[in-house]
């Protein structure tokens, strides 16, 4: 499998799609992209029929990833949500997600259980330092240093944002990633980018999906996802297929 640091040093950004099980993994690969995530929300999803509030476990997470992980050879970027638990759960959630063949991990800053921020209102959010010690012991607990460690901070104000992510980065995290609904703009990223000394992550969604365009998006981001559309896609249409074959009794003339 491609060291995605050393793909993210060459192609600067590292273009990838959400994947929510095996198979979607491997049609992201098919279609061409760089690298893929193993979206939180796309797991819950399929995996419970449930929304991204935490509701499955670390193992569960990390059977999908495992999967994923054996049925592609590009980089996967596994969704690990808050780490499930305190600093020690973190050492064995980032060990234990590199074991599967994780190239890189997102850990967030929220309260466990956490919130998806594209269908909750309401984001709580730790203390700076409690992720913080986090992060140190997940830099510690790691130990392929090729491992990326990706901070995402969801807090909604800008100058917190980057405040928390110059933290991050002093902690050990190798790349920052706001939630899109932090800056409204591409100065704002710009800000973030230059503020934290590193690349940022972007999950391209709502405004960053609508606003930016590839040269603007490569200029701040050394990894750009799309996390829903797989998702989204199949989604609809297994549901106007279903629909259709429901009435009509007949699989002949489907959407």
């Amino acid at each position: 499998m491609p060291n995605l640091k050393q793909l993210i040093q060459t192609k600067k950004t590292v273009w990838a799609a959400g994947a929510f099980d095996a198979l979607s993994a491997r049609l992201i690969q098919e279609a061409g992209f760089d690298a893929l995530l193993t979206s939180g929300y796309g797991i819950s999803s399929s995996f419970l029929g449930e929304p991204d509030t935490e509701f499955y476990t670390m193992t569960e997470n990390l059977a999908v990833t495992r999967n994923v992980c054996n049925a592609v050879s590009i980089p996967v970027i596994a969704d690990i949500d808050t780490a499930y638990g305190n600093a020690v759960s973190a050492m064995r959630t980032t060990r234990e997600f590199e074991n599967a063949g994780a190239a890189a991990v997102i850990v967030e800053d929220q309260v466990s259980p956490k919130r998806c921020p594209c269908s909750s209102v309401q984001i709580d959010i730790v203390p700076m330092e409690e992720h913080v010690g986090k992060l140190r012991a997940m830099v510690a607990a790691r130990r392929n240093p090729e491992l990326l460690i990706i901070a995402r901070t969801d807090a909604v104000d800008p100058a917190e944002a980057i405040r928390r992510g110059k933290a991050y980065v002093a902690a050990g995290a190798d790349i920052i990633q706001p939630i899109s609904r932090c800056f409204k703009n591409f100065a704002g990223l710009q800000a973030m980018r230059e503020g934290c000394g590193v690349p940022l992550s972007l999950q391209l969604l709502a405004w960053l999906e609508t606003d930016l365009d590839r040269k603007q998006i490569e200029q701040v981001a050394a990894v750009a996802t799309y996390p829903l559309v797989a998702l989204m896609s199949a989604t609809q249409a297994m549901r106007t297929n279903l629909r259709a074959l429901a009435e009509a009794k007949s699989s002949k003339q489907l959407p």
